[in-house]
């Protein structure tokens, strides 16, 4: 290796090369490219082997090379304390600092095996080169190298300006696009890949690991990791207070180790680490989680590391917090839609499963609630000597509350049943046993009737439900029967209603649901269609007249959602022998 300037008549003129560092300075503004061209220029002035341009962290005070040729790897990972070694006095000083031989010089720091002489000239850091050949550095080297530097101090200068503000600009547009992104996600684990994904686009980690604090909130478990690009699943737990990430969650703080050996805190669970960087997840100023990134490389992870990522980790706690709450709401909603199923099959088997056969009379019914399972209900219990009891009825509210309000009614129904009373009697005894078991804003209205079907007669009592309809004749008749809702008042009297029905005879019961149904347009179904439905299939039979009214009130309310439960019993008087009977 020999210098240029050790020949005179290969001396470049100090012109043109000052020509050649202005345009580096007025042509880029790339630090990468300011700092490798820096190094060509050197070269045409000394033709070196090992070089390096060190720039000074001012806050800590340590030099660190930025750019090299001709050093190992691993050194290039050093940091040079100010005042230390011929490059740290150099910055110290500010000074040029020349070495013929640095093995005389105590204050040299290997690098490099068998270098003699070394060369630093101070700008925003250093310039420094080295050599294996004694005295090869020259004053001329020196003074020409100070000239340069003093010309690149203010581009480098500004070329790192330029890289912080850049880097800057484009961290903040990624935490932006990466905080509008991580708010659309409520799949957590889904999240939290996400979360794996885009935080490389800031920090190429090589270790990533979100752990969530357990419901006891003295453990943090592994919800999520990555090594080297692979999603791992880890069951290793971490106290709280242990480990780094234990440290984090405990002080609130984030915490940055440039060398995991030499940290009392770090739990091996990578051999290959070298360096940590945790923070913290804390919503609502609860801390939920940590964030734990690793690196293979000692120092790997900087200031700057930090502060993004304690800026990025409010909006993931909000996003993690969000995605958490999003799946406890739908585990709860699973679980209310397996315990509505089972309700819903509860209610259906508590209405009767075979309507009765009966030699006079045929009876038809069908119940549709608004929601899952609703509050109306219709009964049919056996009495003696050929008679039955007929229920419909229709419990404030709907859901599940009115559904178990629904429920205890046709309990209290069935226990007054063995006793046979008649409608008025069976309507005061419900209401008597509701009041005892009063409950806010409950009531039931009811219609309460009795078939003899050896004597064809219908008593009917009613306690609030849509009056019914009576067809004989061809004619509909509405019953004027009406009467307090049970369960409002501790006694109540109820009036009672006789009919002799003769064959083709019809009465019709429904619940609320089926007049109140409304179209687009806010319309009610009402008792006028009601009405005629009924009598264009009176003729017919008690079938075509549920069948008939649930097909005109879906066609009328059809585009809507069903508002209210809809219930529509229909007995009808036949000539004789068994007439089939049918529950839709």
């Amino acid at each position: 290796m020999g210098s240029v300037l050790s020949k005179p008549e290969q001396q470049l003129p100090v012109e043109p090369l000052m020509l050649e560092v202005a345009d580096v300075l007025a042509t880029s503004l790339d630090l990468d490219t300011t700092l490798r061209r820096v190094a060509e220029i050197v070269r045409k002035v000394i033709d070196y082997e090992i070089f390096a341009i060190l720039l000074l962290n001012e806050k800590t005070q340590e030099l660190r090379i930025r750019f090299q040729v001709g050093y190992p790897p691993d050194f290039s990972e050093r940091k040079i304390k100010v005042g230390q070694g011929v490059t740290g006095e150099s910055a110290q000083l500010r000074q040029a600092i020349l070495v013929d031989d640095v093995t005389d010089d105590p204050r040299y720091i290997a690098g490099v095996p068998n270098v003699r002489a070394e060369l630093a000239v101070p700008l925003i850091g250093v310039i420094d080169l080295e050599a294996q050949e004694a005295g090869y550095f020259t004053e001329e080297h020196k003074r020409l190298l100070m000239l340069i530097a003093s010309r690149l101090a203010g581009g480098i200068e500004n070329a790192q300006l330029y890289t912080r503000t850049t880097r800057q600009a484009r961290i903040l547009l990624l935490l932006n696009e990466i905080s509008r992104e991580l708010t659309s996600i409520l799949n957590l684990d889904e999240l939290l890949g996400r979360i794996a994904e885009l935080l490389r686009r800031l920090i190429d980690y090589q270790m990533f690991s979100i752990l969530l604090l357990d419901p006891s909130g003295e453990k943090l478990q592994h919800r999520f990791s990555l090594r080297f690009h692979e999603n791992i699943h880890l069951k290793h737990e971490v106290p709280l207070g242990r480990g780094v990430v234990g440290h984090a969650v405990e002080t609130r703080q984030a915490v940055l180790v440039q060398d995991v050996r030499k940290d009392s805190r770090y739990i091996e669970l990578n051999p290959e680490t070298r360096s940590e960087l945790a923070v913290p997840l804390i919503y609502k100023d609860k801390v939920i989680g940590v964030l734990d990134l690793e690196h293979t490389r000692r120092g790997f992870f900087t200031e700057d590391h930090k502060r993004t990522i304690t800026t990025l980790a409010a909006q993931m706690a909000i996003a993690i917090e969000n995605a958490r709450l999003y799946e406890e709401i739908a585990r709860q909603e699973r679980r209310l839609e397996r315990d509505l199923a089972l309700a819903r099959e509860l209610q259906m088997r508590l209405l009767p499963q075979v309507l009765p056969t009966m030699a006079h009379l045929e009876v038809a019914a069908k119940f549709v609630p608004a929601r899952a399972i609703g509050g109306d209900l219709y009964d049919l219990i056996p009495y003696s000597l050929s008679r039955l009891g007929i229920v419909v009825g229709d419990v404030s509210g709907k859901g599940a509350p009115a559904a178990i309000y629904a429920a205890l009614v046709s309990g209290i129904l069935r226990s007054h049943a063995p006793i046979e009373p008649a409608p008025a009697e069976m309507l005061s005894a419900v209401n008597l046993s509701l009041a005892e078991r009063r409950i806010e804003a409950q009531f039931v209205s009811l219609i309460y009737a009795v078939w003899d079907d050896e004597h064809r007669t219908l008593t009917v009592a009613n306690s609030g439900l849509p009056r019914p309809i009576y067809v004989h004749d061809g004619k509909n008749e509405v019953i004027e029967a009406t009467g307090l809702p049970l369960g409002l008042f501790d006694e109540a009297d109820y009036d009672e209603f006789e009919f002799k029905m003769k064959t083709g005879d019809m009465f019709v019961f429904f619940s609320d649901g089926i007049l109140d149904a409304r179209n687009r347009n806010g319309d009610m179904f009402g008792r006028g269609r009601v009405e005629k439905v009924v009598a264009d299939c009176a003729s017919q039979s008690a079938d075509c007249v549920v069948d008939s009214l649930f097909k005109a009130v879906a066609e009328h309310s059809a585009g809507m959602e069903t508002f209210d439960d809809q219930t529509v019993v229909a007995i009808q008087v036949k000539s004789g022998g068994a007439a089939p009977s049918r529950r839709k």
